[in-house]
């Protein structure tokens, strides 16, 4: 086996088990590895100490698949990860509300650079470094017999792709079948999935239990859900009792099929508007149109994949923030959330407590949000915590 040999001391985060090795951490590469070609891990002293991925073209050069030097990467491996991830999956309280989860959440479950979620008898892969590329055809064969489901759908078009040197891809890798419109159930409540093309795998799925605790705030609220994106977030306030919700998202076809959510739960169109535009912009018109609201949700899209974005992010944060904390009545709630990984949690709480200031809103913290328990975060891994909320109330 080919082997990298770190730099003297560059070994304190392999030992503390997290699983990345940046370009800056190796001495030296024994040979000429392949892209995603498994790789011994040595330390400066020559200790094997773990076993990992190879990444050329990355500054990640390498993620660990193992931190036992002996194990050897081959199906057997893949196939007990992969059955202990699903198993995993089967003992939480949630396999019992919804047909639709998580099965694999990348590092956190031992397969860096792999998420693999479902939707009924659909299976949606990503795959995102090189050694999971490496070792595509392995894990689609097992994905199918794990699961029983005879159709993979691949999203392998993020952008993170690029940095690993691999090129996008997407479309059925296993079995084929109409999947622009997966119908779910979650909670009693049926949403259709566009696997296809919709944002990610085609459904925000860490956002589960946080729909569940807005459908219980939502009774006889005026409710503006801003990014609603295909109508998650609506469409549980509306199971709530919500008075009207205002459904603000700039995609057209992410409306569409927000309207077939609704529509999907025989709930009455007439208490949910659909506004195709710029939240940024549709925020301002609501201002000074005077509107105001009793529940506030805002859940937009990445603003910073990583932290070299950190700053414009913070930017956007607080503008939408500010915003909807204007628009908010007295007494109301705003639940806003962030998925950017380069915006901690601290962060983002300063970033909206500046939003507060600015808004001359007195406004304090009651409960905070994470992602489902089907997206673990490995205590080793804190980079897999990725998805935050809070739920402020404005006095």
């Amino acid at each position: 086996m080919k082997s990298i040999h770190l730099k003297a001391g560059r070994d304190k985060s392999l030992k503390r088990r997290h699983p990345w090795i940046f370009s800056g951490a190796i001495e030296r590469v024994d040979g000429e590895p392949a892209n995603g070609e498994t790789v011994l891990v040595k330390t400066a002293a020559g200790q094997p100490i773990a076993v990992a991925a190879w990444s050329p073209q990355s500054q990640i050069r390498a993620r660990v698949w193992s931190f036992d030097p002996g194990t050897r990467i081959e199906k057997a491996f893949f196939e007990s990860t992969l059955k202990k991830a699903v198993q995993i999956r089967q003992s939480f309280p949630a396999s019992n509300h919804t047909n639709a989860l998580r099965l694999v959440h990348g590092e956190s479950d031992g397969m860096p650079g792999l998420i693999v979620d479902r939707y009924a008898d659909v299976l949606v892969a990503q795959f995102l470094s090189a050694g999971a590329e490496f070792w595509r055809e392995t894990i689609l064969d097992l994905l199918v017999e794990i699961s029983n489901c005879e159709s993979v759908y691949e999203r392998s078009d993020a952008d993170v792709r690029k940095l690993e040197g691999l090129e996008s891809r997407a479309g059925f890798a296993r079995g084929n079948r109409e999947a622009k419109r997966c119908p779910i159930v979650e909670h009693g409540l049926n949403f259709r999935v566009d696997v296809e093309a919709g944002q990610k795998t085609g459904f925000f799925l860490d956002q589960r239990d946080n729909r569940q605790r807005i459908r219980a705030l939502a009774e006889g609220r005026e409710v503006l859900d801003a990014f609603c994106y295909t109508g998650g977030f609506s469409v549980a306030a509306l199971a709530g009792g919500a008075k009207h919700v205002t459904a603000v998202e700039s995609s057209a076809p992410a409306l569409e099929v927000a309207r077939e959510n609704v529509t999907a739960n025989s709930m009455d169109l007439s208490r949910i508007s659909f506004e195709q535009a710029d939240v940024f912009a549709y925020q301002r018109l609501l201002r000074d149109r005077g509107s105001s609201y009793d529940l506030v949700i805002l859940d937009p899209p990445k603003f910073a994949p990583t932290a070299a974005q950190v700053k414009n992010a913070a930017r956007a944060y607080k503008d939408i923030n500010l915003m909807a904390l204007k628009l908010l009545k007295p007494g109301g709630l705003l639940a806003t959330f962030s998925c950017s990984g380069g915006v901690s949690v601290e962060l983002f709480q300063s970033i909206v407590a500046g939003a507060a200031s600015d808004a001359g809103a007195d406004a304090r913290v009651i409960e905070r949000f994470g992602a489902g328990a089907d997206h673990p975060v490995a205590l080793s891994f804190p980079e897999g915590d990725y998805l935050k909320g809070l739920l402020i109330l404005r006095s």
